[in-house]
């Protein structure tokens, strides 16, 4: 029994009227409602990553609205113990880097203030040591503050949850409804996009779940591996000589490291400042060049062969077209559009790729619709049982009638030209 799905022609005057017109709607509305737009996309994102947990609680025979919630106390518990097992060591190995500041402005100043006196001495009117001063106690200033703000990171976050309390319980509640009604959307969904063969590789939701699931996952696998090996690199550069304080803060700088990772564009540079400023105005020689060239090696092998490899298997997406689609999110909202641009573009990649395979676009000037999906007009006489052929691009079978695959749309050749091609083939 033949099960093929046959697919769905999208006629000429479609593609020449509403497709247009559709991207312009769109394109409209995301200019002109652009905040709830985005809130709307970050509470789709978020119950599509927890949809999967749901989905395995009602197999347990518990009901959708409990399976909610008891997805969310998981994700808030595990959020919890994640904070509580990291913010310790952290924060201590930040208030070390903070109480190491003052000596690191006062050596670069010490430096400073040899280099005037080597310049007064050549008789070159050059003043360094009085700006570079003031810029270095500045720097100090700052970076001391600064630290003392990430220690109090429990008074902060506070605070900036009150600031953005209406946003972010308006996307949890956006999401907990995406979650309570996630069956009726996939069945709304479903009538809407041509229909698959029934399994769940073929099932137009389940695959947008899954790649937003795949893209996090291999980010947050990303992140993970590059932060240790940031660590790892500065604990072995700093035991041997290069740079002491990577040793000894080397999970502070892997974990900032590994969270600059989720920053597009600048991500490795932003994780790789802190020991590369501190080696730079610390008086130690040369370990600043030392450690320009060992983060320059790592991002090296970030960009060519862990990168490739993690995300080959969960985004699968040109690069170019990751580029385009994180500037296009930035652009658009800024660092957030960067974030959750890649997570859309697999969302559109996997909805190209089923349309792709269940819709044909009917060409200009060539047979009426039937033809194309090889349905209608049976041949009559003696060819009317003749077998299917078999399309020369992909290899899917055809109906003796049809004039382009089912499959992947491909012309396929006449009689005539079979016939020809049989002719002339070597025996």
């Amino acid at each position: 029994m033949d099960s093929r799905v046959e697919p769905v022609v999208v006629p000429r005057w479609i593609q020449l009227v509403l497709l247009p017109l559709a991207l312009l709607g769109v394109w409209a509305l995301v200019r002109a409602a652009g905040p709830v737009v985005l809130l709307f996309t970050i509470a789709a994102l978020i119950a599509l990553l927890l949809n999967p947990g749901v989905t395995r609680l009602r197999r347990l025979g518990l009901p959708r609205g409990l399976a909610v919630g008891l997805v969310f106390l998981a994700l808030a518990l595990t959020l919890a113990a994640v904070a509580i097992v990291v913010s310790d060591p952290i924060a201590d190995q930040v208030s070390a880097v903070g109480r190491e500041v003052p000596a690191v402005v006062s050596d670069a100043d010490a430096e400073l203030q040899d280099l005037q006196r080597w310049l007064d001495d050549q008789g070159v009117d050059i003043q360094v040591a009085e700006p570079g001063s003031n810029a270095l106690a500045t720097l100090g200033r700052n970076v001391t503050e600064g630290t003392g703000e990430l220690v109090s990171f429990t008074q902060e976050a506070f605070t900036l949850l009150v600031e953005a309390s209406l946003a972010l319980i308006l996307v949890i509640v956006l999401a907990v409804y995406m979650l309570l009604y996630g069956e009726q959307i996939g069945a709304g969904v479903r009538r809407l996009v041509p229909r698959g063969d029934g399994s769940r590789e073929d099932d137009f939701p389940s695959r947008i779940e899954a790649a937003v699931f795949g893209y996090v996952r291999g980010q947050l696998l990303f992140s993970s591996i590059m932060g240790t090996s940031a660590g790892v690199m500065l604990w072995i550069l700093g035991n041997a000589g290069i740079f002491p304080e990577g040793a000894e803060y080397a999970l502070f700088f892997g974990a900032w490291y590994g969270f600059a990772e989720l920053i597009p564009y600048v991500g490795p540079a932003i994780g790789a400042a802190p020991p590369v400023l501190i080696a730079l105005f610390g008086g130690e020689g040369l370990d600043w060049l030392w450690l320009v060239i060992a983060f320059t090696a790592l991002q090296q092998i970030e960009g060519h062969i862990v990168a490739p490899q993690v995300f080959s298997h969960s985004l699968r997406i040109n690069p170019l077209l990751v580029i385009l689609a994180l500037l296009l999110g930035g652009q658009l909202y800024g660092l957030i559009g960067a974030f959750i641009s890649l997570p859309i573009a697999a969302m559109l990649r996997e909805t190209v790729v089923y349309l792709r395979r269940h819709t044909i676009l009917e060409p200009w000037g060539t047979p009426p619709a039937w033809a194309l999906a090889g349905v209608g007009a049976a041949r009559a006489g003696p060819d009317a049982d003749a077998p299917a052929r078999v399309c020369p691009d992909c290899g899917a079978d055809a109906s003796p009638e049809a004039a382009y695959c089912h499959a992947c749309g491909a012309e396929l050749a006449g009689e005539d030209a079979e016939a020809a091609a049989g002719a002339t083939a070597p025996g």
